[in-house]
This record gives structure tokens, sequence and C-alpha cells, in this order.
């Protein structure tokens, strides 16, 4: 026969009825609602001692991931995102081979002149 504590198998130890709510700890809270560019609405309580310039005027929406604000008709913009590029776009960006050769010669001297040895 195995004996352990006297917690029932299956009960965690010190759990009740009562949890901090019932006992009278809980804090007075203050919801406020969130908007993003989509429509969502978002609640989040606040504790109600907290001062307003510590609540954010922003948040990221659960629900979409963009940003939302607490003004409903005037929601923050969705971010313009950068569409991928492909090689080509990358391609046509390089500079000539000209270019490239003052750029690495500049780079050079000025490591030069750091470390202390000037090497034309």
């Amino acid at each position: 026969m195995v004996s352990g504590g006297s917690a029932i198998r299956g009960s965690r130890v010190g759990s009740g009825p009562m949890g901090e709510q019932d006992r009278g700890f809980q804090a007075e809270r203050v919801q406020i609602s969130y908007w993003d560019a989509a429509g969502n609405e978002t609640v989040r309580s606040f504790a109600a001692n907290v001062p307003d310039e510590d609540i954010p005027e922003t948040i990221d929406s659960p629900s979409t991931g963009l940003p939302a604000g607490r003004n409903k008709e005037n929601p923050p913009s969705v971010s313009k995102l950068e569409p991928y590029k492909t090689h080509l776009a990358y391609v046509k960006e390089r500079r000539s081979d000209d270019e490239a050769a003052e750029l690495l010669d500049e780079a050079l001297v000025q490591l030069r002149t750091r470390r202390g040895t000037v090497t034309s």
C-alpha cells in the first residue's frame, strides 16, 4: 500500500473554492476598447488606479496582427510593406563595376588611415 500526502488525487494543493476575487483582493478594473483598420474591436482591462498616460494608445490586434488604436473613427493605418524583391530587381539595383571599384578604394583608404599605415 502506498501512502502519500493528504491531498486528493488529481487536486492541486492549496486550491479551494475561494480565490482572490472571493476574498476581496481583486482590484477594480477599467475596460478600454481598441479598433484596428479592419474594424475589429479588442477590449483590454487595466487597473482603475492606473494613470491614463500609462495606458497605451495603440496595441497589436490579436485577431489580425494589425495596429489597433483607441479612436474608433480613425484607427491606425496599415503599415506599407515593401513587396518581395526578385533576383532581377536586385540585379537592376547593382552598381556598375567602376562605381564598385571606387567604393572599394574609398573603403580601403579609410581602413588604412584608421590603422595608421597609408599605402597607395
